[in-house]
């Protein structure tokens, strides 16, 4: 009894909303798409859904059989024979439910692994500009609640709604088999109980939803608080007493609902038990008088009201049945948005490696615009407050140059001209709204992505590590390094005597972002993981644009190695660290407006001289040897 009434409660407590909603077409159909490698295990399992709905039916008349048949007539062999089968039914009863608990859970297990592993893949496949639109708090859920939401599905609905559907069909025909009189006078009661229930499950469905929400606020003010940009914003500017107290808040209003559902949930079972000991104490009444007037056996009135009390359970789960296969179908739908947003960038089906030999690259005529928000992204995804789903203006204007084997060409030019936007394209991150951006004359929408990979290393202004150690960050970037290889990676980096230094080693973790380590040490560790994977191209997005000049210098020393024997794309605010390129672009509103050398740059009297004369003329920095 318990068992079924909790289970009465749990699909109650779901928002009857889903049942009104519509999904998309074929949604049905593609969620039994996904049972097809379990079929066989789902065919054992409900197999043994219906045998341990069997089994419920059959032990009462068991019992009908040992008092009418062994027990007043006074035949113990019957008696023995009678509860030894219970007994065996209870044995065999209790190895279906392992058996089907198992089967269940290789199902249910299986198609999370399933789900989320093919979310994960998509997801991490999508454009950097889904990244930007997306809260990672959403992203995670679909991952999570929205995938175990589905399986359910194949797990707690499919039982459920199997198990109940069979054990109400076969109690209530053998109940009316026994005595139909007696049956309908049972079932009298379930509208009373019925009504109620139905209204107390739309309360419970409101406060779960509202729970839900408290959490979520509860989850994110904990995230934001427990990263290490956020610890450090909260030290900084924050007022202990003024979190506690936020935070206070919150728990309690969690603590609240948490009280509200608790009582409103025991108000429920105690009215599903006392209209199910009403219904009982009904029974024996009427049917305690038929047993004293012959009518009937005291064995058919004990399994009459062993059979009732496993009725009201599965018909209260029934009554609701929809709610909870719309509620499953609804989180597939839900992780199906994801699966069906196209990755903006994408490798071509008859894709060939990128051309052997030194890397050349031509900008051919290029042309970007940022893509709209429905390209990139979905809705339910994003902020509630980001409104600006327009496509965006174009960025980059006919963009046309050649950068030789080998070369080290500066991208310069006041903020906003679109330097970062055409390293973004080099390291495909975007594809060219039109033109092309080709490696040894191959377009880089036909190459794989995979060997572009391992031509293009990007270092950015700050660098980022994974909460690991600094050995697990290097061999991201090439897992089959041995550890001479390290070694040599982190001297050429300037790395290796802080390295050496640290407790652990190789083996020191550095944190979340790499806080534990300095901007210089990071950049330097950046160098040394792209110094591993061993590129053809380099770019190079302003890696010294926020170190102190000391870091700067040692950057600089460990990025000499980096690009030596390659060809380098440098974007930088600091003139002076390109004063030696081989080539300079001057970048404005997304158009080259000016190229050549520091030297004839600065002749012309253009807007290089100009962004020269008034950020670094008098920087005493301009002396040191750059790049």
């Amino acid at each position: 009894m318990s068992v079924a009434g909790w289970q009465a409660i749990h699909s109650l407590s779901k928002d009857s909303s889903v049942r009104s909603r519509e999904l998309a077409p074929g949604t049905a159909r593609r969620v039994l798409s996904y049972a097809r490698p379990y079929r066989s295990i789902i065919v054992w399992f409900l197999v043994l859904v219906v045998v341990d709905a069997l089994l419920i039916v059959a032990t009462p008349l068991l019992f009908k059989s040992l008092i009418d048949d062994g027990i007043y007539p006074k035949d113990s062999g019957v008696v023995v024979r009678l509860s030894l089968l219970v007994a065996a039914i209870a044995i065999l009863s209790a190895l279906v439910t392992l058996v089907s608990r198992w089967l269940s859970s290789r199902i249910g297990e299986g198609l999370i692994v399933d789900l989320r592993t093919q979310v994960f893949g998509h997801v991490m496949r999508q454009p950097v500009a889904f990244f930007t639109r997306a809260q990672t708090g959403a992203l995670v859920s679909r991952l999570n609640n929205d995938v175990i939401g589905a399986q359910q599905a194949f797990t707690s609905v499919l039982s459920s709604v199997v198990s109940n559907a069979v054990s109400l069909a076969l109690i209530i025909g053998v109940m009316l088999l026994l005595s139909w009189q007696l049956t309908l006078a049972s079932l009298v009661l379930v509208p009373l109980f019925l009504i109620p229930a139905r209204a107390m499950g739309g309360r419970l469905a409101a406060l779960a939803h509202d729970q839900m929400g408290l959490n979520a606020e509860l989850g994110t003010r904990m995230t934001e608080r427990f990263n290490v940009a956020g610890a450090l914003l909260v030290k900084i500017y924050g007022n202990p007493e003024v979190e506690d107290r936020q935070y206070a808040q919150r728990a309690e209003s969690v603590r609240d609902i948490g009280v509200r559902i608790a009582v409103n949930r025991s108000v429920f079972f105690v009215g599903l038990t006392l209209v199910a000991s009403l219904a009982t104490a009904l029974v024996y009444g009427f049917g305690g008088v038929m047993a004293v007037d012959g009518s009937l056996s005291v064995g058919t009135l004990l399994a009459l009201t062993a059979l009732l009390a496993r009725l009201y359970g599965p018909l209260t789960t029934m009554s609701n049945a929809r709610v909870d296969v719309m509620t499953a179908l609804v989180s597939f739908e839900r992780v199906f948005e994801i699966l069906d947003l196209r990755p903006l960038v994408a490798e071509a089906p008859d894709a060939t490696p990128v051309p052997a030999g030194p890397v050349r690259l031509d900008l051919d005529h290029v042309r970007f615009a940022y893509p709209a928000a429905g390209e990139v992204s979905l809705r339910s995804l994003e902020s509630e407050a980001s409104g600006d789903r327009e496509p965006g203006s174009e960025v980059l204007d006919d963009l046309d140059a050649t950068i030789e084997p080998g070369q080290l060409v500066a991208l310069v030019g006041p903020s906003g001209a679109g330097k970062s936007t055409l390293s973004a394209l080099v390291a495909r991150l975007y594809d060219p709204t039109s033109g092309a951006v080709r490696i040894n004359g191959a377009d880089l929408r036909s190459v794989t992505l995979e060997s572009l990979r391992d031509t293009v290393s990007v270092v950015t202004q700050e660098a980022h590590l994974f909460h690991d150690t600094i050995r697990a960050n290097l061999l991201y970037a090439a897992p089959a390094a041995t550890e001479a290889q390290i070694e040599a990676a982190l001297r050429a980096a300037r790395v290796w005597d802080l390295v050496t230094r640290l407790p652990a080693g190789l083996d020191t973790v550095v944190g979340d972002r790499g806080h534990r380590l300095s901007g210089g040490e990071k950049q330097r560790l950046a160098i040394a993981r792209l110094l591993l994977k061993g590129p053809r191209l380099v770019v190079l997005d302003e890696a010294t644009a926020h170190l102190d000049s000391e870091s700067e210098v040692a950057v600089q020393r460990a990025l000499d190695a980096a690009l030596e024997g390659r060809t380098a794309l440098v974007i930088a605010h600091r003139l002076s660290t390109v004063r030696h390129a081989d080539l300079i672009l001057v970048l404005e509103d997304g158009r080259i407006v000016e190229r050549g050398t520091h030297v004839e740059l600065l002749a012309r009297g253009g807007l290089y001289g100009q962004l020269y004369t008034t950020q670094f003329a008098d920087d005493t920095t301009a002396s040191t040897p750059g790049v």
